[in-house]
């Protein structure tokens, strides 16, 4: 998809899946641990385009790339102990 992603605009999985990029268990994944909220809608999840962009904004990156750090370094004292 070439078009912008619009934040009041509604999207399918399908459709959140092609502007991700991921493949369907990933975001099925993605949905299950609530890191993309969605709705259920006659059984269909439905997904906010705010909630699509909220996932690949600079910001989201650089919170997780924190928190990737932080673990990557408990886990080295942790094995470091052994």
């Amino acid at each position: 998809m070439t078009e912008e992603i619009k934040p009041n605009s509604v999207y399918t999985t399908e459709g959140a899946q092609e502007y991700l990029k991921v493949s369907s268990s990933t975001l099925k994944r993605l949905l299950k641990n609530g890191i993309l909220k969605a709705n259920k809608v006659g059984g269909r999840y439905k997904i906010l385009g705010y909630e699509i962009l909220r996932l690949v904004s600079p910001e989201r990156e650089t919170k997780f790339e924190k928190l990737y750090y932080k673990l990557k370094d408990k886990t080295k004292r942790t094995i470091g102990k052994w």
